[in-house]
């Protein structure tokens, strides 16, 4: 699977800390250099049949769509993309105009990841989205209206303004509409964004892990209860309409990045693209060095392997551990889940599944990090 890192966005939203920058002043030579760096790295995947194809960002709907067919006639000379490849567009409600809309039924894109995060508008102003809440609720029916059926929505919960009757409204528009996808984020403070200066300097309150959990508890209900099956902890899906390209992250297929701050992946180390647009554009241009790698030893790729899958309702495979990671691990995994599993927070399934349950859920990371192997 391929990822596209489009670094543009109208303006910055007040909890974003991902790599973008609010002005177009290197656009078109970003998507020359981004077909160059595919060029360049087409060999780091050697599995060329492609399943999944996402642009993200940024705000890759900024871009026009004969530019987004331009990057998929780049990427069809070197992969072999399938018929039923899921191809996704990270979109802003503002974006999509009709005419857009329209435009982009000329091209490949075949699944819609739209940044919704509240149909209210003092929440979305304190956000500092670029939309509005009627733009939030347009968007949807406008894409719906065009015929495209594989959509998903995001919303955030576990901010100071949002109470409990205004997070039970946003979830039920999404049913209403019938939404086949929805992820769901709780509202963390990051460092060196707008919302950790608000919060440090008193302007706004920090925000309540109680709140978070009673919020993501609401979720889980309301969404299994409305017929989604929720197959990871931040994502819902009706009728088995998985993300198919987070889906391979967290199942640890292998992936190429693209653009600045792109994260790659092949099974034996990591790297990551330099994440400035200038420098980006310079060093792919005079094919100089533009990335850090890591190369993952087992208790690495252990590690992350119990992170990611810990997340999903397939949960942590037994008998994979031994296959991919050796006995050692097995061990390992099996003595210091123990602790989990007694105060029901991990369960056993059909003897070789280890699935975080509802209670888990809630904490998640924190049981994944008490599993990982470290340095002795």
């Amino acid at each position: 699977m391929i990822y596209f890192h489009i670094p543009f966005c109208k303006q910055a939203c007040h909890y974003c800390d991902f790599h973008f920058s609010t002005s177009l002043k290197y656009k078109d030579e970003m998507l020359e250099v981004l077909q160059t760096e595919l060029v360049r790295r087409a060999d780091y995947l050697q599995e060329k049949k492609l399943y999944s194809l996402y642009f993200g960002g940024g705000t890759p709907s900024l871009l026009e769509s004969q530019q987004i067919s331009k990057l998929i006639d780049q990427v069809s000379k070197y992969f072999d993309i399938s018929d039923d490849a899921e191809i996704t567009l990270e979109a802003n409600p503002d974006d999509l105009t009709a005419e857009k809309v329209r435009s982009l039924r000329d091209t490949p894109i075949n699944r819609f990841s739209i940044g919704i995060q509240s149909f209210f508008e003092e929440d979305l102003r304190w956000m500092n989205r670029a939309h509005n809440a009627q733009e939030a609720d347009a968007s949807i029916k406008r894409v719906q209206d065009a015929g495209f059926e594989n959509i998903t929505c995001d919303l955030i919960y576990g901010y100071p303004l949002l109470t409990d009757e205004k997070w039970k409204y946003n979830l039920q528009q999404l049913i209403i509409m019938q939404v086949p996808h929805i992820s769901s984020y709780a509202m963390t403070v990051e460092k060196k964004t707008a919302l950790a200066h608000f919060v440090k300097e008193g302007k706004t309150p920090p925000m309540s892990d109680v709140q978070s959990a009673e919020q993501m508890l609401m979720l889980i209900d309301t969404l299994t209860m409305a017929g989604y099956e929720h197959y990871e902890i931040s994502n819902f899906a009706k009728n088995g309409m998985y993300a198919r390209h987070n889906t391979n992250y967290w199942k640890g297929k292998h992936y190429l990045g693209i653009g600045p701050s792109a994260h790659s992946f092949n099974g034996e180390s990591r790297s990551w693209n330099i994440a400035n647009n200038a420098k980006y554009i310079e060093a792919v241009s005079e094919g100089k060095d533009f990335q850090e790698t890591e190369y993952l030893q087992t208790k690495d790729r252990f590690n992350e392997y119990v992170m990611t899958s810990l997340r999903t309702m397939w949960g942590i495979d037994i008998d994979k551990v031994k296959t991919d990671f050796g006995e050692s691990c097995v061990s390992h995994l099996l003595r210091d889940i123990n602790p989990f599993i007694e105060r029901e927070e991990v369960e056993l399934k059909e003897g070789r599944y280890l699935c975080a349950t509802t209670k888990g859920k809630l904490m998640a990371d924190h049981i994944a990090s008490e599993l990982f192997m470290v340095e002795e």
